[in-house]
């Protein structure tokens, strides 16, 4: 199953700065926060650890230092580029929808599991 980058962000911990830490922790990849832009928001009605519901922001980023490598090989089998036109069919379902419609300028949120 493919995925984006995620985590969840410490108490105190600026969302920018979440995003900066989880994807070097699982690729290696450095990015400075004002180099993040916002580019899709899914609000899921439930979660393993959120009964009450989450909100997941993905970020795009168009400076970056470092080459992808996997550094958490106990959780990913790979970590690596996908061309935007062949984003894996086993992809997480609200990850490749949000990058779907971020890429065909879609709306710019989703909802998961509140039908």
């Amino acid at each position: 199953m493919w995925d984006l980058p995620v985590g969840k962000s410490e108490p105190g911990e600026p969302i920018t700065e979440t995003a900066v830490r989880e994807l070097y922790e699982e690729t290696g990849l450095t990015v400075k926060p004002e180099s993040l832009k916002v580019a899709h928001i899914i609000h899921s009605a439930w979660g393993v650890e959120a009964s009450n519901g989450f909100l997941t922001v993905v970020f795009t980023a168009y400076e970056w230092n470092g080459e992808p490598e996997n550094r958490e090989p106990r959780k990913h089998a790979q970590v690596c580029w996908v061309d935007a036109d062949t984003i894996p069919d086993n992809f997480v379902d609200t990850t490749s929808s949000a990058l779907h419609r971020y890429l065909s300028a879609g709306p710019d949120a989703s909802l998961d599991g509140w039908q």
